[in-house]
């Protein structure tokens, strides 16, 4: 009888982590500030179909970097989440942090018993009805999930825009402070000129309806980077 192959456990669960932070390290960043009126969401993007960020519910959103495939998997499972979870109890029974709750055990569940670790990083935005309200959870490949205040970041070179963000953040931008803000912390780490045209921004605005979400064009890019 041959003996089976043994890994200890801590070089397995080393090897899955660098081989989901290495394929996430290749992905366009996002970054999420925080303004006046709601929450930004900025990255570069020059797909004009496959979209990053998008609409869960009434007043949470979702970004992913890595793969995909893999966080377009979860976008669908989010939606589906909460539009069981709003029919069953109620809309406002829908939060940003029961969502990414469930992002971080599915992602974690993934990481340690599947074959292949999800090659991801996942941001949930929700606006609320005043600033303190407003929350910005960030899920890692393995699960580990953060709860971050003002501004995040995922995706790239994630530590350096962290700390790009803290040197320059002010509370109270507006939304076109916001965007020049966002965009000139990715460009500086980049150390390039990004074009409006290979910029995706959305929005959740605690200003609108009963759907805070929108997606920003590239004349209001343009022009709130002009007016900055």
């Amino acid at each position: 009888m041959t003996m089976p192959f043994y890994v200890p456990p801590e070089q397995l669960i080393k090897d899955r982590a660098e081989f989901a932070r290495k394929g996430i390290a290749r992905g366009r960043p996002i970054v999420a500030v925080e303004y006046t009126d709601g929450v930004l969401l900025i990255g570069e993007n020059p797909s004009y179909s496959l979209h990053k960020m998008s609409e869960i519910y009434d007043q949470v959103a979702f970004a992913g970097v890595g793969r995909f495939n893999e966080f377009e998997t979860l976008r669908v499972a989010g939606i589906r989440y909460a539009d069981v979870k709003g029919f069953s109890y109620g809309r406002r029974d829908v939060t940003g942090k029961g969502l990414a709750n469930a992002y971080s055990q599915t992602v974690g569940q993934i990481f340690t018993h599947e074959v292949k670790p999800y090659e991801i990083d996942v941001l949930v935005a929700e606006v609320g009805d005043d600033p303190d309200d407003d929350h910005l959870y960030h899920i890692q490949y393995d699960g580990t999930l953060h709860d971050e205040r003002r501004f995040a970041a995922i995706g790239g070179k994630e530590d350096e825009l962290r700390d790009k963000l803290k040197e320059s953040f002010e509370p109270g931008f507006g939304l076109d402070a916001a965007i020049g803000y966002g965009a000139g912390v990715v460009e500086s780490v980049e150390d390039r000129e990004i074009p409006a045209v290979d910029w995706e921004a959305a929005v959740l605005d605690r200003t609108r309806g009963r759907r805070k979400f929108y997606r920003l064009t590239v004349d209001d890019l343009a022009a709130a980077r002009t007016d900055g």
